[in-house]
């Protein structure tokens, strides 16, 4: 996503493209893991000290309530962030806390939409077990 995209994309949620929101939003495009707050606050404060956590972590919450990014809760461990744009599910390491990204397919769900009196608005799977660097250690031990 160029910054273009990553602007229009702003315009398009509602959200002013303030330079730190740029920077926090960029980063994540790029970023190639799932990163904690605290490590977007430190990667984009490298770039412009002029972001405050505080900041950052407003920005992180209007960009997970616009559906730009997603927040990949961790029981126990700090939340995850994900800003790849294609549907997918995520795989948590119970020993290192790795999060990866697992091919998207579809999970059966009521015919309606709904569960309840409730509406289902998605579905997401969260596997979690060991990854395959946890598990070689493992199985050498």
């Amino acid at each position: 996503m160029d910054a273009e995209s990553i602007k229009r994309s702003f315009e398009d949620s509602g959200l002013r493209c303030t330079p730190q929101r740029y920077a926090v939003m960029a980063f994540l495009i790029e970023c190639n893991r799932h990163p904690t707050a605290a490590e977007i606050f430190e990667a984009v404060n490298r770039v412009d000290p002029r972001s405050s956590r505080a900041t950052t972590y407003n920005n992180l919450r209007d960009l997970v309530q616009a559906g730009l990014v997603r927040e990949v809760a961790v029981e126990g461990r700090a939340a995850r962030f994900d800003a790849r744009g294609m549907r997918h599910h995520h795989f948590i390491c119970d020993r290192c806390g790795n999060v990866e990204d697992v091919r998207w397919y579809r999970v059966p769900g009521p015919a309606s939409g709904s569960l309840g009196k409730r509406v289902l608005r998605e579905c997401e799977l969260i596997f979690r077990g060991l990854c395959t660097k946890c598990a070689s250690r493992r199985a050498s031990c």
